[in-house]
């Protein structure tokens, strides 16, 4: 087995490269430097040598400034791509990761996931596998998570404390691991996979074991959960405050049980390697 990996160089593709190399599994990184822009007319035929299983990490996060147009160039269309160029080349694995949110799209970057899944559907001989992974946190980690790291090590207030909400994550460790299983397991082809650490938390219950791995208070306070929605739509942060506010509770027990797949590491576990690296970033120079 040779992996073709693409967006080698992000958060989840640095973590899934180490662990390639910790079991000797060979593998090769896909980038903007060989395929150039990633699009309808991208070329991989080239990167696809010598190369019989695919993970596709590769694309465009959603963000302010970010089109739904390039959205779908890089998402869906890139995505196409990619598959079309790798059945022809005899590929015969294509683990895609899309997002939980693709079940249900509410967005502009989770309409594009879905759409790319359906994509995939469509490519005759691609025997494809599709991960939906929810918020993904660890090591490395930035965005909304990394904020709220530096939020609760900072001593700041947090008018959480009445949130009522479940959310599913999954630790970057496990998420690899599900990913190397979709690989090697012949019962994965066609199927697909929600991923999690395993039973949902709520957003105080996140914040109290960020505090207690770094050894801090968790300053909780309560506000009205819509009175904190109608802040985050006034200061145009909508869709931050709904993270921390609302449920997003998937379903894995379908991995589990036709993979026969468990999380190697619990939620306590990415929790606390993710405050070990948090602090040692903290600490390092700028």
């Amino acid at each position: 087995m040779r992996v073709l990996v693409t967006g080698a160089d992000g958060f989840i593709g640095r973590a899934l490269a180490r662990v390639l190399r910790a079991r000797g599994i060979a593998w090769k990184p896909a980038s903007r430097s060989t395929v150039g822009e990633i699009g309808p007319e991208t070329d991989w035929c080239t990167v696809l040598q010598g190369c019989d299983r695919i993970v596709h990490l590769a694309n465009v996060a959603h963000a302010r400034g970010i089109s739904e147009a390039r959205l779908r160039t890089v998402n869906v269309e890139g995505t196409r791509r990619l598959a079309e160029q790798s059945a022809a080349s005899g590929v015969d694995r294509f683990v895609y990761l899309s997002s939980a949110k693709a079940a249900t799209p509410d967005d502009g970057y989770s309409a594009a996931k879905q759409a790319a899944e359906q994509a995939l559907a469509c490519v005759a001989g691609l025997a494809r596998v599709v991960l939906r992974p929810p918020l993904v946190y660890g090591p490395g980690v930035k965005a909304n998570f990394l904020a709220l790291l530096r939020a609760v090590d900072g001593g700041w207030p947090l008018p959480l404390a009445s949130v009522r909400n479940r959310r599913s994550l999954v630790y970057v460790g496990n998420l690899v691991d599900a990913i190397i299983r979709c690989l090697e397991a012949p019962e994965a082809v066609a199927r697909t996979y929600f991923v999690t650490d395993g039973e949902p938390v709520s957003t105080p219950q996140l914040v109290r074991t960020l505090a207690s791995q770094l050894g801090r208070p968790a300053h909780l306070f309560a506000l009205p959960t819509a009175l904190l929605e109608a802040a985050g739509t006034l200061v145009g942060r909508n869709d931050t405050v709904r993270r921390l506010t609302r449920s997003l509770e998937v379903d894995d027990s379908a991995i589990r049980r036709e993979l026969g797949w468990a999380p190697p590491f619990t939620f306590e576990e990415g929790i606390r390697l993710t405050c070990e690296w948090y602090r040692t970033q903290r600490t390092q120079p700028s």
